[in-house]
């Protein structure tokens, strides 16, 4: 009789450690970080984070509008240059411990020209912030197939911000141009 319930006692022990043994040297899924839209989070180079940045080109693919979640955890306002491909660069001021989302509700997505970016591809996409090193990233391109890009695709005439909010986007000067005297 004690030998028939030692026997039930390690063959249930058994059936309990083959069954949750797995997850002992399994990763945790939750604790794996991804991008979990059509965008990409950029590493953190500097004081802003780039979160869910893609690019929305027009049907030649030559123009394209940056959508990304641009946001400062530091105490004081920065500044974030950001060049695609080979085209002229452009900044945006991101005020301290706020997000700034182009092509969100008060901001239209940073606009360049001269691309040559086929959806489903990517493009590199040059981020630098703060004294950091910049860094170099690949973007998907999509274009406005899906509904709810369509309104991101690049027109021929930017859409003006809405009244009362001013831009957050700097020009940024190209090694070509020369400073005014």
């Amino acid at each position: 009789m004690k030998s028939r319930l030692a026997a039930s006692i390690a063959l249930s022990a058994l059936v309990i450690v083959g069954a949750t043994g797995c997850s002992m040297i399994s990763p945790q899924a939750t604790t794996i970080d991804y991008s979990a839209s059509d965008g990409a989070n950029v590493p953190k180079s500097g004081p802003i984070e780039v979160r869910n940045a893609f690019v929305v080109v027009d049907e030649d693919g030559t123009t394209g509008n940056l959508v990304a979640g641009l946001v400062n955890t530091t105490s004081s306002a920065a500044t974030i240059h950001i060049t695609v491909g080979d085209s002229a660069g452009q900044s945006v001021r991101v005020p301290a411990q706020k997000a700034v989302s182009l092509g969100g509700e008060e901001t239209q997505p940073l606009r360049f020209e001269g691309l040559d970016a086929k959806p489903g591809t990517t493009v590199s996409v040059y981020f630098q912030s703060g004294d950091a090193a910049g860094i170099s990233y690949e973007l998907p391109v999509l274009d406005g197939t899906l509904p709810y890009y369509s309104k991101l695709v690049p027109s021929d005439q930017p859409t003006p911000t809405k009244p009362g909010v001013a831009p957050a986007v700097e020009p940024t000067p190209t090694a070509s141009e020369t400073p005014a005297s």
